[in-house]
């Protein structure tokens, strides 16, 4: 029968009907080289009334020459103004290719030195471009997005009185992208991709002001 053996101590671990000895394993990240890990929170402005549909209010765009790999993207939300009238809406993520020219509006973020790294020795993220809304959709940039989505999330909103209530969560802290588990495959981006976050085919409802927050956990790895 085939096993695992040590150079020192023979055999280390056996396969089949062999005696129960659990064999110990430590699961660790996607070995990154000279490159790294990183994590990136954000938050928007106070969002106008009636956002207009499938405006983008989120975007991240990679123009490194390696791969980034988007394990786990996630959006809270919580409103500060009642709406008018109840409405379903949805919020989506939508992968981008051939992202020539990066968007504009909102607040451009790029990490620079060691901002948003997991550890201090890792290099400096390749992230060339994200941006979050501060009171309206961001402008597109040059880029293709996906037909489809790879998230997205239904969201009610009511009209009753909010200046009474505790919390105003619209969305607690949930993620829209999650490969972050055993086994799972990340979104992974090259040279001019990316993803924009934005509502969906409906336009939000009027009256209503709100503020959401977002969060990007991502690898740049050399090969994978």
């Amino acid at each position: 029968m085939p096993g695992i053996e040590g150079g020192l101590s023979g055999l280390i671990a056996d396969v089949g009907a062999a005696a129960s000895v659990p064999l110990h394993t430590v699961r660790h990240p996607q070995p990154y080289g000279a490159l790294g890990y990183y994590r990136l929170g954000a938050a928007s402005g106070v969002m106008a009334a009636a956002l207009a549909a499938n405006a983008e209010i989120f975007q991240f765009r990679y123009a490194g020459a390696n791969l980034a790999l988007i394990y786990k993207v996630q959006i809270s939300a919580g409103a500060q103004l009642a709406a008018t009238a109840a409405l379903a809406v949805s919020i989506a993520m939508t992968a981008a290719r051939a992202w020539t020219a990066a968007g504009t509006g909102g607040t451009r973020i790029l990490p620079a030195g060691n901002s948003n790294k997991m550890r201090t020795s890792m290099g400096t993220t390749a992230l060339s471009d994200a941006g979050i809304s501060t009171t309206a959709g961001l402008t597109a940039g040059t880029k293709t997005l996906d037909a489809l989505n790879v998230g997205e999330l239904a969201i009610g909103i009511g009209t009753g009185a909010i200046t009474t209530a505790v919390g105003l969560p619209l969305l607690a802290r949930t993620p829209i992208l999650d490969a972050d588990g055993e086994g799972q495959h990340p979104l992974v981006l090259a040279n001019q991709e990316g993803f924009v976050i934005r509502n969906g085919s409906i336009a939000w409802p009027a009256a209503m002001t709100w503020k959401f927050a977002v969060e990007v956990l991502w690898g740049e790895v050399t090969a994978f």
